[in-house]
C-alpha cells in the first residue's frame, strides 16, 4: 500500500475502490480473505498491535482500528484507513464484575472521544459501528433506551462514517426473523439521520452464529448486500464468527458454499464500484411494482447511467422502471 483508501471525510480515493470488510479477523488470513474479494480490516483483537499492523502490510490489507499507542506510532503509514470507537455504544454496557447490565454510552461521550481522536490525527476518518437498534425500535438489548431511535442523530454527530448491524436471517425475535428488509431499514434511516453527508456502512450475515443450525443462505445474504446497496450503503462489513456450539473466528472461511458465494458477491461489487461511489440521482427512476415492494436507484458514471433495483420480499415480482430526464 502506497497511499491511504479513504480521505479524512470517509470517502474512498478511488473511485474504483468500494470498502469489502471482515469484522474483528486474524491478520493471519488477510491473504485468503483477500482472495474473497475481501479489501478491509475492521477491528483487530486487543490491537492494533506491532504484529498485527506489520502482518496487514505484508498482506496489502487496510484496516480500520482502534487508537492506541501501536496505532499512533504508524500515523503515516497507510495500512491504517480510519480510526473506530467501541463497537455498539448505543447498546445496554455491561457493569464490569458480572453485575448485569446499565444504560448506553451517551451520545455526547461519544461526540468528546470522537473529537479527541481527530484531535490526535485529523487525516484519517473515524467509524461508529452502532447496534440493531438503528433499524429494530423495539431491541432489548438498548435495555432504558429502548425504543427511543430519537438518540442516533447525536450519536451520528460523532462520526465520519457511520455503520450498523443486524441479522435478520438468525435473529431470535420473531419481529425481525426472517425479514431481510431490516438490513435496508437501518440503511436507510442511517442516511436519513446523516442528512446524506457522511458514509453508512453495514455488516451483513453469512454464519450460523448461535450454532442452531440456521443461518443464511447464499441467496439471503446476496439479497442483503442488494438491499443495503440499493439504499445508499457505501460500504460493507461481513462478520464471520461462529459462537456455538465451538468457537470459530473465521467459520465464512471453513465453508466452501458460502465462501464461494460471497467471494462472487464480491467480484460483482467490485467490478461495479465507480457506479455504487457515484452519487444517487435524486427521482432518477421509479420502480412500480403493485403488490410487491420493490426499490430503485439510478447512479451516473463518466457518462454512463445504471439502474440498482431489489424486491424486498422473496415473493416474485412484475417491475416497470420509470427513468426521468
Amino acid at each position: 500500500m502506497k497511499v491511504r483508501v479513504f480521505n479524512a471525510a470517509g470517502v474512498p480515493a478511488d473511485a474504483a475502490y468500494f470498502p469489502v470488510a471482515v469484522w474483528l479477523q486474524d491478520p493471519r488470513n488477510a491473504q485468503r480473505y483477500k482472495s474473497a474479494g475481501i479489501n478491509l480490516y475492521v477491528g483487530l483483537w486487543k490491537g492494533p498491535t506491532e504484529e498485527q499492523l506489520a502482518a496487514l502490510t505484508k498482506a496489502g490489507m487496510p484496516v480500520v482500528c482502534d487508537q492506541n499507542a501501536a496505532g499512533l506510532a504508524r500515523s503515516g503509514d497507510p495500512v491504517i484507513a480510519a480510526w473506530m470507537h467501541g463497537d455498539e455504544p448505543d447498546n445496554a454496557q455491561e457493569i464490569p464484575g458480572g453485575k448485569g447490565y446499565g444504560p448506553p454510552i451517551l451520545p455526547e461521550v461519544i461526540v468528546q472521544d470522537y473529537t479527541r481522536l481527530r484531535r490526535a490525527d485529523p487525516t484519517r476518518p473515524v467509524l461508529l459501528n452502532l447496534g440493531q437498534g438503528v433499524a429494530f425500535d423495539n431491541y432489548i438489548g438498548r435495555g432504558v433506551r429502548r425504543n427511543h431511535p430519537e438518540d442516533y442523530p447525536a450519536y451520528l454527530k460523532g462520526c465520519d462514517i457511520a455503520s450498523f448491524d443486524i441479522y435478520p436471517v438468525v435473529h431470535e425475535s420473531p419481529e425481525v426473523t426472517g425479514k431481510l428488509e431490516f438490513v435496508a431499514r437501518g440503511v436507510e434511516r442511517l442516511t436519513q439521520w446523516t442528512e446524506r453527508r457522511k458514509p453508512v456502512w453495514n455488516c451483513i450475515e453469512c454464519t450460523d452464529m448461535h450454532g442452531v443450525g440456521r443461518k443464511a443462505t447464499p441467496a439471503q445474504v446476496r439479497s442483503e448486500v442488494w438491499m443495503a446497496l440499493v439504499r445508499g450503503s457505501r460500504g460493507l462489513i461481513y462478520f464471520v464468527h461462529q459462537f456455538k456450539p465451538v468457537f470459530k473466528e473465521s467459520a465464512l472461511l471453513a465453508d466452501p458454499e458460502m465462501l464461494a458465494a460471497v467471494t462472487a458477491i464480491n467480484q460483482q461489487v467490485r467490478e461495479l464500484a465507480p457506479f455504487l461511489n457515484s452519487p444517487d440521482q435524486p427521482e432518477g427512476v421509479t420502480a412500480a411494482a403493485p403488490g410487491s415492494p420493490v426499490i430503485a436507484v439510478l447512479r451516473e458514471y463518466r457518462g454512463v447511467s445504471c439502474v440498482f433495483a431489489v424486491n424486498l420480499t422473496p415473493q416474485p415480482a412484475s417491475v416497470a422502471f420509470t427513468l426521468k430526464n
